[in-house]
């Protein structure tokens, strides 16, 4: 295994836990945490959240594509910081934005015969190589940190050639259904997912992109054969910068006047900072009480309603949903900007 960047560090649930006893920035609200409670109860027993809604967008590849393990892999070492400050023109593929301009970007690519998905093309893929894969609708516009993921994908690319037969299809198998196994493998063999921080003096994890990449492999299959996971519960929800809009809007999660004013100015936290890592920290724990109560209040008065609809994965896609669908409510609560690969 390759080393690790902080050791002893602490898995994502148990480093929510660690950030919360210590806050100085964010604070938790047990009402604001019901209120959002009852939201999602609301939408699981009206069935609008449940794993078989996983949409399938029209750029993403069929469960029965021979790729689509190799696709789900390079996406996720490909997606983050599709944000730009200021008035800046917002990278668009197909009239997409973010995720969904990267997976249309992905799906033309595949649809020329580039063969983008096979590790020992993109081991060596050049910089105007990825530039034209991943061009805008305007022929100018390109991908925030287009040389970052270039790195990416070169360094997961050679590590997948030399460790795993050139395909990630094998630290799945290797993995062998485990959810903490595939994590230790991705966050130990690839750096650009070793998502880690220090909290006074412990070494804590986030792990966004290495959790969303097996959420969405169990998403993807339904969590059926190459999604099947005996410990799906083990992973959190994935720590970005928009599902904290929502529990700061329901009032599960308050910034003292400090952070606000920050966020507010457009401060650029810097990866790794305290203000940073309290807000994706806070977000964890808050998610998981959340997860708590919701499967309370199921068992109590909804004892039919079947409990594979409630997990950190599906609850953080209900929340990112959540702010997408009601996007102006959200314009007055600001979002932290970082700029980097995790996130």
């Amino acid at each position: 295994m390759a080393e690790s960047k902080i050791i002893n560090r602490v898995n994502p649930r148990a480093s929510a836990v660690v950030i919360t006893k210590s806050p100085k920035h964010v604070s938790t609200n047990q009402s604001g945490i019901e209120r959002l409670k009852n939201e999602v109860v609301k939408a699981i027993v009206a069935k609008e959240l449940d794993v078989s809604n996983f949409s399938q967008h029209q750029h993403h590849p069929k469960p029965n594509d021979k790729n689509a393990i190799e696709w789900i892999f390079l996406i996720d070492t490909l997606n983050f910081c599709f944000w730009t400050p200021g008035n800046a023109t917002k990278w668009k593929v197909c009239g997409e934005t973010g995720y969904f301009a990267l997976c249309a970007a992905i799906r033309a690519a595949i649809n020329r015969g580039i063969d983008i998905t096979n590790a020992n093309y993109y081991s060596k893929i050049t910089i105007e190589e990825l530039s034209d894969i991943l061009r805008g609708d305007d022929n100018e516009t390109k991908v925030p940190l287009l040389e970052e993921r270039l790195k990416c994908l070169h360094e997961v690319g050679t590590i997948l050639i030399e460790k795993f037969d050139a395909k990630f299809e094998s630290c799945l198998i290797e993995a062998d259904h485990s959810a903490r196994r595939l994590l230790r493998i991705v966050t130990d063999e690839f750096p650009c997912y070793r998502d880690e921080a220090e909290w006074n003096g412990i070494g804590i994890s986030i792990y966004k992109r290495a959790q969303i990449l097996i959420g969405d492999l169990w998403a993807f299959f339904g969590g059926q054969g190459d999604g099947f996971f005996e410990d799906i519960e083990y992973i959190t929800m994935f720590a970005d910068y928009r599902v904290p809009q929502v529990l700061v809007y329901f009032g599960a999660m308050t910034y003292d006047d400090h952070l606000m004013k920050l966020l507010q100015e457009d401060t650029i936290l810097e990866n790794g900072s305290k203000e940073e890592v309290e807000i994706r920290g806070t977000t964890i724990f808050v998610v998981e009480e959340l997860k708590k109560r919701v499967i309370a209040e199921l068992e109590l008065n909804y004892p039919d309603v079947p409990r594979t609809n409630v997990n950190s994965i599906l609850l953080d896609h209900f929340l990112w949903d959540y702010r997408k669908k009601f996007e102006k409510k959200f314009e007055k609560i600001p979002f932290h900007k970082t700029i980097g690969i995790f996130y």
